[in-house]
């Protein structure tokens, strides 16, 4: 076997019944920082969801049918 770094898994402690990975050779274990979202135009006016002017036939039985595991 090569002598190459690895990742590790290790124990939690306590009663903790999940381990966790040490991180990857090379990787930033830092995660990432979220983008924060745009601010929303003053004058814009808000979205509605758009309703259409005739149901579709199949929408009334897709809702109602479920798939076979429920």
């Amino acid at each position: 076997m090569s002598d190459e770094p690895r990742q590790r898994v290790e124990r939690a402690g306590g009663k903790a019944r999940r381990a966790r990975l040490t991180p990857a050779p090379g990787s930033d274990p830092a995660p990432e920082q979220p983008v924060p979202p745009p601010e929303p135009d003053a004058d814009a006016a808000p979205k509605r969801p758009r309703k259409r002017a005739t149901p579709d036939p199949d929408d009334d039985r897709i809702t109602r049918e479920r798939p076979p595991h429920w």
